[in-house]
């Protein structure tokens, strides 16, 4: 194991959880915060959540939620504002990060 990899995985565990933000409108903001994940949300409808993604590499991700979307994730929030996606988030192109997020922390598939 790399020290990359393995600090990464120690920062995981130690760093503070994230948190869940909500906008109004159909849309992520252009700047998102640094470590909390963002849900656009129009009136009663969900649409999608956006986050840096946590490697570091800078790269916004955006993953929708409205039913009709194919991909699609579903999210949950604990009582602390702690958020949980399923399924996992699995980048296929530029960093190649695949991870869970689970009450507010990154869990990295290896």
């Amino acid at each position: 194991m790399s020290i990359a990899i393995w600090w990464r995985n120690i920062w995981a565990r130690i760093a503070p959880p994230r948190h869940l933000r909500v906008v109004e409108g159909d849309s992520l903001p252009k700047k998102l915060p640094r470590r909390d994940l963002v849900l656009a949300r129009d009136g009663d409808e969900d649409w999608c959540i956006g986050m840096r993604c946590p490697c570091g590499c800078g790269r916004t991700i955006e993953l929708l939620v409205i039913p009709e979307a194919a991909p699609r994730w579903d999210f949950s929030v604990d009582h602390k504002g702690r958020p949980s996606l399923s399924p996992s988030v699995w980048l296929q192109k530029g960093c190649h990060s695949h991870f869970w997020l689970k009450n507010g922390r990154v869990e990295w598939c290896d």
